[in-house]
């Protein structure tokens, strides 16, 4: 029986070895905000407990969401809901066929900055209303 010559076996490539694109951090960003909306589900899940459980706990509820911490809670809640809402989006452009070619990473940028804008626009749209 004839030996087979040991090689080297290939290596794996290393994230360091890749460059960093648009799509590639839109999809871990996809992940993240998708995680971020289940703990914002829970959220609104206990301010929707709280508003039927009495005025006691609906006031305490309120008192947290209206804190600053809880205010940033609700704002990167909201900047989670319209960047998952665009990513999905996009997706759905790539499910038609189109979007893979050099276009993807505009899609991709679009994605970001389109998130971060309708957030700023429904926040400052929501404080104006609000007032």
């Amino acid at each position: 029986m004839t030996e087979i010559p040991a090689r080297q076996r290939p290596l794996s490539p290393h994230l360091t070895i890749y460059r960093m694109t648009w799509t590639m951090v839109m999809s871990i960003v996809h992940r993240i905000t998708g995680s971020a909306l289940y703990f914002g589900m829970l959220l609104l899940a206990w301010w929707l407990v709280a508003a039927a459980t009495g005025a006691k706990y609906f006031d305490t509820a309120n008192a947290f969401f209206g804190s600053w911490i809880g205010q940033l809670m609700l704002l990167g809640y909201t900047w989670a809901l319209v960047h998952h809402m665009l990513g999905g989006i996009r997706h759905f452009i790539w499910d038609t066929g189109r979007g893979f070619g050099p276009e993807r990473q505009s899609l991709a940028r679009m994605t970001l900055i389109g998130s971060v804008s309708i957030t700023i626009l429904l926040w400052v749209l929501a404080l104006v209303l609000r007032s």
